[in-house]
């Protein structure tokens, strides 16, 4: 747990590898995973690269493998999740891959190209059966050949007096097209023969399949008549152009008849090698689905290892590699374990060689988080990775993120609903994360589900603070309030207030836990739970800012800046202990010193606050000074105390010292540290020029040559670039985004209150307008229903609106509170973070990635 707190140290190293035994240790390298290789090779695009012929050889058999998966997902295959992790393959083994791959494919082709040239023809051979049965049913309904051929003679065919001529030979043409273009293949006919064609149809009832792509089609059946060579070309070039398929149909009807049997007995021959060739595909596809994510996951690791292997150097004296890498130091024992393994399994006698480097690089930033942390740092790098072994503020979000969120959302009974979906999805991880949903509103939830459990169980714990069990108030251990209310005065007004003069036991006391659920009756109860609300904002967001604060300073000392403990860390927590922690402190007095009894003499926090940078005070007439301290005795209208009354003992004396406390911080940070850093600066100049005076006397008495110490000089001493207006322009804006920020940022605790008042509001609205409106319905019998039909309503919108909207609206404010509020007072987020080479995630690797 102690490197959640900090990143963990890291120490770059150089690798020394064998040529014959890279493959196997670079391979152990990312079997362990806490190692991230550096590009030695920036200038030397990918096709230059000395393993890019087996990265093209990897790109193909993932190719390959991709073809399959898809031949798979077209029958509806599953691809069984074994949970195995096989390791890397050696580099010889690749061509017994290849091979079966090759082979795999290659079978699946020739089977989908039968396959497919198998259902043309079945298609054809069904259609053309239809067309036979179609024409023969056009024919029976007419009589008989003959006596079609006369109806359409009668209906084309008609001299200037009106009788028909039986001297006129007609053909017809017969065939299937789409059935939704027969409206339009209907008319085109009609209108480019000027109706002399006679057209029939009839819809095919049998679904019939594309051969390519496995669609349903509809088609119908046709028959057209026409007279002479002429419309015959016009009507074959329109069934062209309409994509309609002409077969040939016999006039006679028993030569129909005996075609239409050899087109049965075909068809029976075809469905039966049909079957045979989907078996053998299938049992093509079993083969390979069992093995497929094995395949998969060997692949992408042997892809891996030659994309790092890539990055190397090579030294061709020695045939070995060079490689440089970010290691943890407490993994280095472990990283020569897997090299010295690596080496063994190579069959090498030459050892791979760790050397740690000496480097002024900045590491990259490492954290080891599980599955429950991994969610909270996920939040925290949103913002910016931390620098390398700056503070983490995730350890402290885990407590304070759902916690501000409670404080927005604070309902126990949506908060319970909020738990169990989380508790849910945690509970059945394994069988929700094995599904792998392409949903993306899905898996953003499930990837948050720890966060979503945290949350709905604070929500629960604020809800009993606030006494809210969805919009409602429970009576556990009994009020300690005694209204003196008759029933008359109850029935005839539903909204009363409480007076605490007058109503409040002080003797039984304050409700144990949380708000008296009697104030949820009370007509002054959001007068009431504001003022509570919203001073706990203050109190909790100046908290959070403190906290931020004092873990700024244990950065300060990591890195040894002592000039920013004594410039920037004290003054900033005396500006802000000296104004916003004094109104904490305020807030406390007021709740201690001032009872029920004491309403007339109670300060207005706001107001003195005001006043004290003002310097306005208002004391108490004179001769009462100390009984306006005492608002048990005092008499308001003969001291004159009103909420604007000093009211403790040398109030303005203490207020002037913390005002100027406070203002004298603001020049502290912004003069002191740029002026002493350009002290130190000059100081290390004048060192510098007395060494170089030195060396070349030095130089002189040994006559040493010119060159040589004009090279060895400048090696010497460095000094950094410096620039006083820089640092000041800096230095002056931290001061003014600190100082303005602490006011900015405790008005923006606020919407802790605000966020809550609306939850509360919203629930009470839904309860009154909705469900209680069912509750008061006195209707027999249907009363029942009607109730069941409200709460399906007031359930949906519960979930709807209050669960889903509200939660992401506190969600999304909560967030605020931490990068903006929280975080910027200690961290800067400018880091990069650690980029392991690891397998651990290609055992759920997808092949469309």
């Amino acid at each position: 747990m102690g490197a959640l707190f900090r990143s963990e140290e890291m120490n770059l190293c150089q690798i020394f590898l064998q040529s014959e035994a890279s493959y196997a240790c670079v391979s152990e390298l990312g079997e362990l995973g806490l190692v991230q290789f550096k590009d030695l090779n920036p200038d030397v695009n990918a096709f230059q690269r000395k393993f890019v012929n087996e990265i093209m050889r990897c790109d193909e058999m993932e190719r390959k493998l991709r073809y399959i998966e898809k031949e798979l997902k077209k029958d509806e295959m599953k691809i069984p999740d074994t949970n195995e992790n096989p390791k890397a393959p050696a580099p010889k083994e690749m061509i017994d891959l290849e091979a079966t791959f090759e082979k795999i494919e290659s079978e699946l082709r020739e089977v989908n190209t039968n396959a497919e040239a198998l259902r043309r023809n079945f298609l054809e051979l069904s259609e053309l059966r239809e067309v036979l049965k179609k024409t023969q049913v056009f024919f029976e309904e007419h009589g008989g050949h003959h006596s079609m051929i006369d109806d359409a003679q009668m209906a084309l065919v008609h001299d200037e007096s009106g009788v028909p001529s039986t001297t006129v030979q007609l053909g017809f043409v017969a065939g299937v097209v789409p059935r939704e273009k027969i409206p339009v293949f209907e008319r085109m006919m009609w209108f480019a023969c000027r109706g002399n064609v006679f057209l029939r149809y009839e819809d095919i009832n049998q679904v019939m399949k594309d051969p390519v792509t496995g669609d349903e089609i509809h088609k119908s059946v046709f028959i057209v008549f026409y007279q002479g060579e002429q419309l015959k070309a016009r009507v074959r070039k329109i069934c062209e152009g309409f994509k309609a398929v002409l077969y040939p149909c016999p006039e006679n009807a028993q030569e129909r008849f005996e075609m239409s049997n050899g087109v049965a007995t075909r068809l029976e021959d075809l469905k039966t090698v049909l079957y045979q060739t989907e078996e053998h595909r299938r049992r093509v596809l079993a083969s390979a689905q069992k093995e497929i994510r094995l395949w998969v996951i060997k692949v992408k690791k042997i892809k891996a290892i030659y994309h790092t292997l890539n990055l190397c150097n090579f030294d061709l004296s020695h045939n070995s590699l060079i490689a440089e890498c970010w290691c943890p130091v407490v993994a280095l024992e472990d990283v020569q374990r897997a090299l010295r393994h690596g080496t063994e399994l190579s069959g090498s006698t030459v050892p791979s060689i760790l050397h740690r480097m000496n480097t002024k690089e900045t590491p990259p930033t490492f954290f080891r988080n599980n599955k429950f942390t991994a969610v909270f740092q996920s939040i925290i790098h949103a913002y910016g990775v931390a620098d390398y072994q700056e503070v983490n503020p995730a350890p402290y979000t885990i407590i304070s993120f759902p916690f501000l969120f409670a404080v927005m959302f604070g309902d126990v009974g949506h908060g319970f609903i909020m738990f169990l979906f989380g508790l849910w999805m945690v509970a059945y991880e394994k069988k929700l994360l094995a599904q792998k949903s392409d949903n993306e509103v899905w898996n953003i939830f499930f990837g948050g589900r720890y966060i979503i459990l945290m949350m709905g169980l604070f929500s629960v714990y604020t809800g009993l603070i606030y006494n809210e069990v969805f919009a409602k108030s429970i009576n556990i251990f009994g009020s300690s309030w005694k209204p003196n209310y008759d029933d008359s005065a109850l029935e005839a007004n539903t909204d009363l207030t409480l007076n605490p003069a007058t109503m409040f036991d002080n003797v039984t006391g304050p409700y144990p836990l949380g708000l008296d659920p009697i104030w949820l009756s009370s007509l002054n109860k959001i007068t009431f739970t504001n003022s509570f609300k919203m001073k706990m904002s203050i109190t909790i967001g100046i908290s959070q800012m403190l906290l931020g604060v004092m873990l700024s300073v244990i950065n300060h000392i990591y890195y040894r800046n002592w000039l920013n403990i004594f410039c920037q860390f004290l003054p900033e927590l005396l500006f802000l202990l000296c104004l916003f922690g004094y109104l904490v402190g305020l807030i406390f007095y007021k709740w201690v010193a001032y009872n029920d009894r004491c309403t007339q003499c109670a300060p207005s926090l706001l107001i003195h606050f005001i006043n004290m940078f003002l310097v306005k005070y208002q004391h108490a007439n004179d001769g009462f000074e100390t009984q306006s301290y005492q608002c048990e005795t005092a008499d308001p209208d003969v001291t004159g105390c009103t909420s604007q009354t000093v009211f403790y003992p040398n109030q303005m004396i203490a207020q002037l010292a913390l005002v100027v406390v406070a203002l004298l911080c603001v020049p502290t940070m912004l003069f002191i540290k740029p002026f002493v850093l350009r002290s130190r600066h000059n100081k290390m100049l004048k060192n510098m020029e007395g060494r170089r005076e030195g060396l070349a006397a030095i130089s002189q008495s040994a006559l040493i040559h010119n060159e040589e110490l004009n090279e060895q000089g400048p090696d010497d001493v460095k000094v950094d670039d410096f620039d006083f207006s820089e640092i000041f322009i800096g230095q002056a804006i931290h001061t003014i985004e600190y100082c303005l920020g602490c006011i900015s940022h405790t008005a923006s605790y606020l919407r802790l209150w605000a966020l809550s008042l609306a939850h509360s509001q919203l629930s009470e609205v839904l309860w009154g307008m909705l469900f209680r409106v069912s509750l008061t319905m006195d209707i027999p019998y249907a009363g029942s229903v009607i109730i069941f039909a409200v709460f399906a309503v007031f359930a949906a919108l519960t979930v709807g609106v209050l669960l889903l909207m509200e939660g992401l609206s506190a969600f999304l404010h909560t967030l605020r509170l931490h990068w903006v509020e929280f975080q910027s007072k200690f961290y800067h987020g400018n880091g990069y973070n650690f980029d392991a080479f690891s397998f651990k995630n290609l055992q759920n690797a997808e092949l469309d990635d």
